[in-house]
């Protein structure tokens, strides 16, 4: 099957793939907001917190490379950089955070969207992948 004829994860598989690939790079503090029902930016949020500049930018690298890398999507913008100690990479109906504690801190995004839901973020990358690819 090529890319063009492959499925397609939903926006939780996304956001699990997302929240996956982040533990994967030693993301601390990783997790998914279901947003559907409290905005209508995106049906998810996942929430990462990296320990420094270029540990930033190794997890924004590596979500961006996996998720084109396994279903051929690309995010519809990324904002910030590593020195401004937050990335947000917007997959339209996934929005990824990746910040430093301290960014994490000052924002409170968990906080700030208190009644979202939060779901379950410890799934491994390749059993996201094998399971989408088998359905």
């Amino acid at each position: 099957m090529d890319k063009r004829q492959q499925k397609q994860p939903s926006a939780k598989e996304l956001a699990e793939l997302c929240a996956a690939i982040a533990d994967d790079r030693k993301a601390e503090n990783v997790k998914i907001l279901e947003m559907s029902e409290l905005s209508v930016m995106s049906d998810y949020f996942v929430l990462c917190t990296a320990n420094s500049e270029p540990h930033i930018k190794a997890i924004s690298v590596r979500i961006g490379k996996d998720v084109r890398e396994h279903f051929n999507i690309r995010p519809k913008s990324v904002e910030g950089t590593a020195v401004s100690e937050w990335i947000l990479m917007d997959y339209f109906s996934v929005v990824v955070h990746i910040m430093t504690p301290a960014m994490r801190d000052v924002y409170q995004l968990e906080s700030l969207w208190g009644d979202a839901p939060e779901i379950e973020a410890v799934k491994t990358a390749e059993a996201i992948v094998a399971g989408i690819k088998a359905e």
